[in-house]
């Protein structure tokens, strides 16, 4: 079956999906203290064991990713997702909600890196930039509606949000009928799993590339989890009016999204990447001293900016330079160290506000961006020949 634009859809739905695999309670969390009888540093840990499942299991699912049909794995990782998501609601204390999470984030694992690894079967240069590109804007709305939704239901009781989750599993039998097979059968012969992926971490431009993936969702998720919390403490926002907040850098990734693909074509991906670092270690930084309710709303723009430019050309480049043989276990490392990412964020930053306040967080995340903005900038020679 030939691939088309409405099963590039189906991938974007995808994409929205795993995204909103965190970005929906974030807005929440503050409400979850109360009747889970925690912590701040406890309801993180709801995100911190989610994404951290997440990452290992696609490390397992790595192993064997070009083995199995594309859409058996896909198919599977919805059904996960939408069951623990269901069973979540019912749930009235942290530890079973711990459990929950974890499992749901097997089902993420097994989703996370199909939507990239298909895009790279059937796209290829520039046009694989462009696919890549509204797999962003998928994200992008999945951090831009997935807070409002998360916010929205919260109104009626904390564990409400997780009744989206559901949603999934009519969408895993959509995909089951509509999407097309791509894994090419001819692979399998050459495929040696996860060990031959490895192998090629000793390639730097593979391993820095993997490395920018990682710093990009750290910063991502420093924003996500503890602009909530600065809301709520400087300006007592509620986590409904947190959800809307968390929209703006969504929307900002909408906008910018499908112009990432020309300025690929102008002024090449690692370029590209570089500055997107830099407006998200700016924003990050200059959010520890904003003195008003406007500045914070320009600053989660000029993030959202910065994301998406720089995550969208990271996608596609570990994309290209993956080799074909090994393509699969490739992705499945990148998208753990993603994941691995989103896991630091809370736990390191949760130590730090510990110790400190939320201003040092941001100026902590804020610094990190940009040393991986100059970091990059020093090693662009690295790929100005791929």
């Amino acid at each position: 079956m030939e691939f088309k634009t409405h099963h590039l859809v189906l991938l974007c739905i995808t994409a929205f999906f795993a995204m909103a695999g965190g970005a929906l309670i974030t807005p929440v969390l503050p409400e979850m203290v109360g009747p889970l009888h925690t912590t701040t540093q406890g309801v993180g840990m709801l995100m911190s064991v989610f994404t951290i499942s997440t990452a290992i299991f696609t490390l397992i699912i790595g192993q064997f990713i070009d083995c199995i049909n594309r859409k058996k794995i896909l198919v599977t990782g919805l059904v996960i997702y939408g069951c623990t998501g269901l069973v979540s609601f019912f749930v009235s204390d942290v530890n079973s909600l711990l459990v929950m999470r974890f499992i749901q984030g097997i089902g993420v694992a097994a989703i996370t890196s199909l939507a990239m690894l298909i895009i790279g079967d059937v796209y290829t240069g520039i046009d694989c930039v462009g696919a890549m590109s509204k797999i962003s804007i998928s994200f992008a709305l999945g951090s831009v509606f997935a807070p409002i939704i998360g916010g929205g239901l919260a109104t009626f009781g904390w564990n409400y949000a997780f009744l989206f989750y559901a949603l999934s599993l009519p969408f895993a039998l959509v995909v089951m009928m509509i999407l097309p097979e791509t894994r090419k059968q001819k692979e399998l012969g050459s495929y040696q799993g996860l060990i031959e992926a490895l192998r090629y971490l000793k390639n730097l431009p593979i391993l820095y590339t993997i490395f920018m993936g990682f710093s990009i969702y750290f910063l991502l998720f420093a924003m996500m989890i503890y602009v909530p919390f600065m809301l709520k403490g400087e300006f007592n926002f509620t986590s409904g009016v947190s959800g809307i907040m968390l929209a703006v850098p969504g929307m900002a990734c909408v906008v910018m999204a499908p112009k990432v693909r020309y300025f690929a074509s102008k002024y090449s991906l690692i370029r590209v990447i570089i500055a997107g670092f830099v407006l998200v270690g700016l924003s990050l930084l200059i959010m520890s001293v904003v003195p008003s309710i406007i500045g914070v709303v320009l600053l989660l723009l000029l993030f959202g900016l910065g994301l998406v430019i720089s995550q969208t050309c990271i996608d596609a480049q570990i994309i290209q330079i993956s080799p074909l043989e090994a393509r699969g276990g490739v992705i499945s490392i990148y998208s753990c160290m993603r994941y691995i990412g989103q896991s630091f964020s809370p736990i390191i930053l949760g130590i730090i506000l510990a110790y400190s306040g939320i201003a040092i967080v941001f100026v902590t995340a804020g610094v990190f961006g940009l040393i991986i903005a100059l970091m990059t900038y020093r090693m662009r020679y690295l790929f100005d020949t791929l």
